[in-house]
């Protein structure tokens, strides 16, 4: 290949690659919850791309997105390892969906933190087949394709993972609602209010927080409405005075930037999951290395 066509191949291939980048990343986040480590794999598709006998390749989009998956399993089976040596409960990395509510998909599904969360319960395979069923609406054909597997068993894929979730978590509310919920939650929190509390969350909540073993953050779960009240209450007046507080969206729902008062550091992204009955889980993402990326996405 001449110099000049070999630049025109590149410059074709860097056009290819940008417009299905939204995609590669939306896929490679909600396969493994970490914004960072999504950047990672879509990085080294890029390189592979690049690698690639173009040629040959009749769709673009779809086989960056085969490449992007199969990374995507490849690194969640490898970082399973690592977060089970991880101290304290792990959260999802928070992402920024102001801009992209949907974050590259066709639909904003299997973004959410809690059915992140929920996602880590499955193994990678059920989880990638799930993403792209519910997320970007693949054909289960397709799916078969890109995990290497049967149409038929690409259906119990998606299908164990639906009722995997199905078991775990109940029917969200809308935003509106949602908001309301944690404003009524947060009012309480910092007044330290019991009965207030006690309204709101419902009886088997779980409240997780995610400090990396870095942050003060509880290490084991809290669970049950007496456990959860009764610590939310201690801990209102050593925390919330010194704090301050900013709505902001993560993951598509209205979320709790909490800061320091004075230095504006980031302390915690409080989220939760709510349903028609009130608080289900309580989500305090704490680590550092998790909230940076988020906080500096809300600047940029």
């Amino acid at each position: 290949m001449r110099a000049g066509d070999h630049a025109d191949s590149l410059d074709r291939a860097t056009k290819e690659f940008i417009a299905a980048r939204p995609q590669l990343f939306g896929i490679a986040y909600r396969v493994i919850g970490s914004a960072v480590e999504a950047e990672d794999v879509v990085q080294e598709a890029w390189v592979r791309w690049q690698n690639t006998d173009r040629a040959g390749v009749q769709e673009p989009a779809a086989f960056l997105a085969t490449v992007t998956v199969r990374l995507a399993i490849n690194f969640t089976r490898s970082a399973r390892v690592r977060r089970e040596s991880y101290v304290g409960p792990w959260l999802p990395e928070p992402v920024d969906t102001s801009a992209d509510p949907q974050l590259g998909a066709e639909r904003a599904e299997a973004l959410d933190l809690a059915v992140l969360f929920l996602l880590e319960k499955l193994n990678p395979v059920e989880r990638a087949a799930y993403v792209l069923r519910e997320a970007f609406d693949y054909t289960y054909r397709r799916i078969a394709d890109i995990v290497e597997t049967s149409e038929a068993n690409a259906r119990q894929l998606v299908s164990r993972a639906r009722k995997r979730l199905a078991a775990e978590r109940r029917e969200p509310v809308g935003s509106a609602e949602h908001r309301r919920f944690l404003e009524v939650f947060l009012a309480a929190a910092q007044q330290g209010d019991l009965a207030v509390l006690e309204e709101v969350l419902t009886e088997g909540v779980v409240s997780y927080s995610d400090g990396g073993g870095v942050r003060g953050a509880s290490r084991i779960p809290v669970s049950g409405l007496p456990h959860v009240s009764r610590y939310l209450v201690a801990f209102a007046p050593r925390f919330w005075p010194r704090a301050q507080v900013r709505w902001v969206e993560a993951n598509g729902r209205p979320a709790v930037l909490v800061s320091a008062a004075g230095s504006g550091d980031p302390v915690a992204l409080l989220s939760a999951d709510v349903s028609a009955r009130g608080i289900e889980r309580l989500l305090w993402v704490m680590n550092p290395a998790k909230l940076a990326p988020y906080v500096a996405s809300l600047e940029g």
